[in-house]
């Protein structure tokens, strides 16, 4: 390799190719717009994580006042936050709920769709056709039908109905590209053995579509813990933890609104590392057992 163009000759046969070193610009131009994306996208984040460790006298902005834990601890005592215990309580509530429903009814759909029936696009359509409409609008659609209809709006009623019209779209999309690697010839070999069709459920298809019936589960929770714009118009009288947290920015102008923040943000990730751990953990144990069978 000279030390002139940086580059050096290969030999391929009677052919010489001579190979490049260098990086093309395209390369560096990609990777500075990565780098400004990363720092948009973290860095608001990573500030809010930073000031919500600040001592009694911090503020909203930069430069930090000292490092403790006080605002956490404002946010379970309550004195300046407001009721952050009962909304995260009611979200989690909520979001289990409607992951568990997401669940059932994107498996039950999965089975469904395997064969064609009559009228099965309408079907899809219809199911997948709450994507289109802005969630704002349909929170207040549903809000005023409940209305009409003399039912009080509350976050384990409407709240559910309207957040459950954002997840099961995504649940059965992804539970139909899972269902698309699955084996007939499991199922027949599993009835073939003596099988009824809730065994071959249970026992064979369930545990096959483990993983992917997880990443449904993740999807049903994040979506619903963090849902604002559909459950605004139909919590009823008592907030959701995104709805806490925005009547906290009218009226908290302290650190604590950061801490509420940063510990929601926590779950978040506790939440997804759990998913994830299991789908690695359940995709081992399918391969030790593949090993073991061979």
């Amino acid at each position: 390799m000279t030390a002139q163009t940086g580059r050096k000759s290969v030999s391929r046969g009677k052919r010489k190719v001579r190979l490049s070193s260098e990086r093309p610009w395209t390369f560096y131009v990609l990777a500075g717009f990565f780098s400004l994306y990363v720092i948009a996208l973290y860095g608001p984040m990573i500030s809010i994580y930073v000031l919500s460790f600040q001592d009694v006298q911090g503020g909203l902005v930069f430069p930090m006042r000292g490092v403790s834990l006080y605002w956490f601890n404002e946010l379970i005592m309550q004195t300046r936050a407001g009721d952050v215990s009962g909304a995260f309580t009611r979200s989690m509530y909520l979001a289990v709920s409607v992951t568990l429903i997401t669940v059932l009814v994107s498996f039950m759909a999965g089975m469904a769709f395997r064969k064609r029936f009559r009228g099965d696009t309408i079907v899809f359509y219809l199911m997948i056709g709450s994507l289109v409409a802005p969630g704002l609008v349909l929170g207040i659609g549903v809000g005023l039908g409940f209305n009409m209809l003399g039912i009080q709006t509350n976050w384990y009623t409407s709240a559910l109905g309207a957040q459950l019209s954002w997840t099961l779209p995504f649940g059965i999309l992804v539970m139909f590209a899972v269902m698309s690697r699955l084996n007939n010839d499991w199922e027949e070999a599993a009835r073939d053995l003596g099988a009824s069709p809730a065994q071959t459920i249970w026992l064979v298809v369930t545990p096959i579509l483990a993983p992917g019936l997880i990443a449904v589960a993740l999807f049903g929770f994040t979506l619903s813990y963090d849902e604002f714009a559909r459950t605004l118009q139909t919590a009823g009288p008592l907030n959701t933890l995104p709805l806490e947290i925005w009547s906290m920015t009218l009226n908290v102008t302290s650190p604590a609104l950061y801490a509420l923040g940063t510990v929601s943000t926590v779950v978040s990730f506790l939440i997804i590392g759990v998913s994830l751990g299991s789908i690695l953990l359940l995709q081992r144990r399918n391969a030790a057992r593949l090993n073991n069978d061979q």
